[in-house]
């Protein structure tokens, strides 16, 4: 006998879908997600750094919170850039292409050969300007995107000739060397992705993308080979049970914090893992104090969350219908996801340890700021989407506003 579907179950499951449906249909509804998903995230990280970073910051400072206050002036600030790059026409961001490329390169380059540069961890990856310190290699993600979308933009007309992609591939292998003079494999790695990324999206030949993949394999390989602590951090990787005071303290201690939490965790600032046993609890490592405190549930929460930004993000630039705002949301889309990927597979030791923050969470000045104005350009984009400038368009004209310089659209 066949078993029919209950009516109440099945009217719920159409009440969902429709919600849903009409939710993502709104015109616009890319853009409040991706501002409501981007202040959940920022907003959890400030929490979650105070909380992971309470143990040191009273034994170094006195404090228990003063990494929680400086993560939360790093997110206002960011927030206030974020806020002027959504509202640049096209036209003011495509201006800023060569200059911020420029502009990143010229630090890069600071920070590798002139004692302007600091080395930290083993990675000469700092810039310090008087009391101001910061990381260039995050800001050259930002410019990167910015500076591909702008040519790839030009000459899209003819993106079937391997020489138009030349440009965009040796900028994007140029950031990655400086970076990888740097001595910070991660971040290059990131920058490396992100650039392959854009160009897939944006139609590169797949011979031509084949050839970058066995180029970059095969430099990562050798770089890998020549350098002693990648090589332990390899073999670490590959056997949990050696060096277990070495190579794999700390992602050890990161798996003992993510299995101690269970489903509900340990309750929020409960971490033992904290108290001088993972050094980059609140960096790194913050995804694992994440499980510890909030368990499987919040760290599942967390990804879903990334999840749901890279997905909004490709949906921008299907829907775009300019060019230039179309490889922007990819180029954010792909950084935030390869990034968000490596880290969480670095604490979950399905990767070796690479060195990279979990984006817009982990603590850190350069890392939160740039992923935050990442997040202003992602949300410029949604802001031009056709359906989305009508519906603002119509919304000015009812409350009498005019545009500007500082109202995204066609222009």
């Amino acid at each position: 006998m066949t078993t029919l579907p209950s009516p109440t179950v099945d009217t719920a499951q159409r009440a969902k879908g429709g919600l849903i449906s009409q939710t993502l249909g709104h015109p616009l509804a890319s853009f409040h997600l991706i501002i409501a998903i981007g202040a959940v995230l920022v907003g959890f990280g400030v929490v979650m750094v105070a909380s992971a970073s309470s143990v040191i910051a009273q034994s170094n400072f006195g404090d228990a919170y003063h990494y929680g206050k400086r993560q939360l002036q790093f997110a206002l600030a960011g927030l206030v850039l974020a806020w002027l790059l959504s509202r640049l026409t096209t036209k003011w961001l495509r201006r800023l292409a060569w200059p911020s490329l420029a502009l990143a390169l010229a630090l890069l380059m600071l920070s590798i050969l002139t004692p302007l540069g600091v080395e930290v961890s083993g990675n000469r990856n700092w810039l310090r300007f008087g009391p101001a310190q910061f990381q260039p290699s995050e800001f050259a993600k930002l410019a990167l995107i910015v500076f591909g979308a702008h040519l790839l933009a030009n000459r899209r007309k003819a993106l079937d000739d391997m020489r138009q992609w030349l440009g965009f591939l040796a900028a994007g292998g140029l950031v990655a060397g400086l970076v990888l003079f740097q001595k910070d494999l991660g971040t290059a790695s990131v920058i490396g992705l992100m650039v392959l990324g854009m160009a897939f999206m944006a139609g590169a030949p797949g011979r031509l993308l084949g050839a970058v993949l066995i180029v970059v394999a095969a430099g990562v390989g050798i770089l890998t080979r020549i350098q002693p602590n990648r090589m332990n951090r390899i073999a670490a990787w590959l056997n949990p049970a050696s060096d277990p005071l070495g190579a794999n303290y700390q992602p050890n201690h990161g798996l003992y914090a993510l299995a101690s939490g269970g489903w509900w965790g340990q309750g929020l600032g409960a971490s033992k893992q904290k108290w001088g046993l993972l050094s980059a609890s609140h960096t790194d490592y913050i995804l694992a104090i994440i499980g510890e405190e909030l368990g499987l549930a919040g760290t599942l929460t967390v990804i879903f969350l990334f999840f749901a930004l890279g997905y909004l993000g490709l949906r921008v630039a299907l829907r775009s219908d300019e060019p230039f705002n179309r490889l922007v949301a990819v180029g954010v889309a792909v950084w935030f996801s390869v990034q968000a990927l490596i880290n969480i597979a670095v604490v979950l030791r399905l990767s070796p340890v690479l060195g990279v923050t979990l984006p817009l969470v982990s603590y850190g000045g350069s890392s939160l700021i740039a992923t935050i104005m990442g997040l202003g350009l992602l949300v410029g984009c949604a802001r031009a989407e056709p359906e989305a400038r009508r519906a603002l368009a119509e919304r000015r004209i009812g409350s009498g506003r005019v545009t500007s310089v500082f109202s995204r659209g066609r222009a």
